[in-house]
């Protein structure tokens, strides 16, 4: 069974809306951010190493990110309780979404075929979305590095 990868999403095309469940069972809307700018970063799994590594660098930087005015969504096929361990063994402070059908990441052209140890496998695209206050994909990042992006992110937004 093979399913191509949607259409990726580009600057100005309308971020596709969605309402999730958090790791403390909130249900979190896109569409309830409007007017604030959304980093919305999805990640194949919880508690593996490359993911950690993303989920502690958006923490370290999440207070100078919202005093920039954004929000920070980490949204993985992980279920809720889950991202609750997440949370409490790495000391996360952004928000952690479930999308365990991944429906979103689909609607985001964030899972699909990729290449992984070179094989073509389906699987959660590392993806950045930058959403801005109307609701538009500002930044459409694929195929991101685990390790090393929020800096290259702070860079792209002209935030160092």
């Amino acid at each position: 069974m093979t399913t191509a990868t949607p259409d990726r999403l580009s600057v100005g095309d309308p971020a596709p809306d969605f309402t999730l469940s958090s790791d403390t069972g909130e249900e979190v809307s896109l569409s309830d951010l409007r007017g604030r700018k959304v980093i919305v970063y999805f990640y194949p799994a919880a508690m593996t190493p490359g993911c950690t590594k993303q989920a502690c660098d958006f923490t370290e930087s999440l207070d100078s990110l919202e005093a920039a005015g954004f929000e920070v969504l980490g949204i993985s096929p992980d279920k809720p309780e889950k991202l609750a361990k997440f949370r409490e063994r790495d000391h996360l402070t952004i928000t952690l979404l479930s999308d365990p059908d991944k429906a979103v990441m689909a609607s985001y052209a964030a899972f699909g075929e990729k290449k992984l140890y070179g094989k073509i496998v389906q699987g959660v695209i590392r993806s950045t979305f930058v959403v801005d206050e109307e609701g538009r994909i500002e930044l459409a990042q694929y195929n991101v590095k685990a390790t090393g992006h929020v800096a290259k992110l702070r860079r792209d937004l002209a935030l160092d």
